[in-house]
């Protein structure tokens, strides 16, 4: 089905979408699998029939423009799924999430604990007998990574869903996830991680210490209430309401290991056991890397105890910083903390100069940038005009040239502006986020420096805020919000530094100004 959200020009002959965008010029042939009679609607589906049609939908899939219905036909059952659990000393949380494998997804073939290194492992060991889960031990913590390996070589199943010990799986979680891997090209699947609140309702069923963990009290701090808050629209797990193909540099970049849903025959090595952080990311850019499809789909939800205490916060953080050097020295230019054109980078920076000559000289690069665009996208394809006579093609060339031209230059005059609006905010991002210990010091000699700081912390903060607050939210909560992405983005930054320095790389604060993807 067409995303809701991919711009539709001339009925649709011209698609507009994607992440990173994409335009795409559709054929006749192609024009004609999706079209109704008013053209490409907002909601076109199209069928898989034969080669041709699954051909279309696997480009119009990759490219993000349309996304797959998860199938009922054809996907694997739930007895195929082994269910792996790595956990260390959460007896209480082990017991809850076994509460709601059990009352959620009944079918599943087998539940396998992997307890890492316990210091009360007789505990782990009840729980899971009582469940009638299998434990497989570590004798001593060797990791989430070693420990999910483990569990995945003791599995049985054909698939293997893991699940963190700290999340709490919704109704319905499963059947999405096996109705992607109906198709044989996808490896993996994941759901929707979302905030868990204390005090929601436990599955039926549920054990007396699900009761216990659920009627904890909600955090009665403002600090805590106001990390809760953010942490409910902006967790780093929570990756949106949209489907998407999960691919490096893109909306949906990566996806955690809290909770997924992947082929045992396609892990081959497994997760990174040398990676204490960011093993996930690697493992997923390793199995897009061997050719497989992964798919993101929000439809299944799995809930996660988020952390509210500030200081437990941040560390986590800036745990995830340091990820980032061994991730863009695995993954070469699949983490840069901007990822611009040229035109664009140029345009950016001339702004940041702050002049009025280098604001007009921004707005010349745009002119060009936008010419140039509309260049390259006046050139479609044509339909068969065999049978035409020497007249008739000689009309329909101006006729065409004509139209093509102000198609692509109407066109090209959106996506510009679009592309330099995204490059403003990517660079307000890198200011706050991936690079603010030189911009804090570059601000200490700079006034026009610590303009543009101030300017991209207030203004992309409360950006931030509008586009994720709840309704009817005022000056109080955006206050919140602010700060709370602030201090996200200081630790994370603080984290990545730190990783860097680690690591003796700048990779992972290199901008990539080629305007290309990374295997290009």
């Amino acid at each position: 089905m067409l995303d809701h959200r991919v711009l539709r020009v001339d009925g649709g002959r011209t698609l507009v979408g994607g992440s990173p965008p994409r335009v795409l010029h559709l054929s006749p042939a192609a024009y004609a699998r999706l079209a109704g009679p008013d053209g490409v609607a907002a909601d076109a589906r199209l069928t898989v029939t034969d080669a041709t049609s699954a051909a279309l939908a696997r480009l119009l899939g990759d490219a993000g423009v349309a996304h797959p219905v998860p199938a009922h036909e054809g996907a694997p059952v739930p007895s195929a799924v082994s269910v792996v659990v790595p956990v260390r000393d959460r007896a209480t949380e082990l017991a809850r999430l076994l509460d709601a494998v059990r009352a959620t997804a009944p079918g599943v073939g087998e539940v396998v604990v992997v307890d890492d290194g316990s210091a009360d492992p007789d505990a782990t060991a009840r729980v899971a007998a009582a469940h009638g889960a299998r434990v497989v031990a570590h004798a001593t913590s060797r990791g989430p990574a070693a420990a999910r390996n483990t569990g995945a070589a003791a599995a049985t199943g054909e698939l293997v869903a893991f699940l963190d010990s700290d999340v709490v799986p919704d109704p319905g979680w499963l059947e999405p996830l096996l109705g992607h891997l109906a198709d044989p090209a996808v490896a993996l699947a994941a759901p929707r991680i979302v905030a868990w609140s204390r005090g929601e309702v436990a599955p039926a069923g549920a054990s007396v210490a699900t009761l216990a963990s659920n009627a904890r009290k909600a955090p009665t701090s403002t600090a805590r209430r106001v990390v809760a808050r953010y942490e409910e629209r902006r967790s780093s797990l929570d990756l949106g309401s949209r489907p998407a193909p999960v691919t490096a540099r893109s909306r949906v970049a990566y996806v955690p290991s809290a909770a997924l849903l992947v082929r045992r025959e396609a892990l081959g090595a497994g997760f990174a056991e040398d990676m204490p952080v960011a093993e996930d990311v690697d493992l997923v850019w390793r199995l897009a890397a061997d050719g497989h499809r992964l798919r993101y789909e929000p439809g299944s939800r799995v809930a996660h105890e988020h952390r509210d205490a500030v200081g437990a916060w941040l560390a986590r953080k800036a745990f995830y910083g340091t990820g980032a050097a061994p991730l863009a020295l695995r993954h070469p230019r699949r983490v840069p903390p901007v990822a611009l054109a040229p035109w664009a980078a140029a345009a950016i920076t001339l702004l940041g100069v702050q002049r009025r000559w280098s604001t007009a000289t921004a707005g010349g690069v745009t002119l060009v940038a936008t010419a140039r665009l509309a260049r390259g996208l006046a050139r479609r394809p044509r339909g068969d005009r065999s049978t035409d006579t020497d007249t008739q093609r000689l009309r329909r060339h101006f006729a065409d040239t004509t139209a093509d031209a102000t198609r692509a230059l109407t066109l090209a005059a959106v996506l510009v502006p679009w592309g330099l609006g995204g490059a403003a905010w990517q660079a307000a991002g890198a200011l706050t986020r991936h690079w603010w210990p030189a911009a804090a010091l570059a601000a200490l000699a700079s006034r026009r420096v610590r303009r543009a700081v101030v300017l991209a912390a207030v203004v992309e903060g409360v950006a931030d805020w509008a586009r994720f607050r709840p309704p009817g939210a005022g000056a109080t909560d955006a206050l919140g919000h602010v700060v709370a992405h602030r201090l996200d983005d200081l630790a994370y930054g603080a984290g990545l530094w730190w990783g860097a320095w680690r690591h003796r790389t700048v990779a992972p604060l290199r901008p990539d100004l080629t305007g290309k993807g990374p295997d290009r």
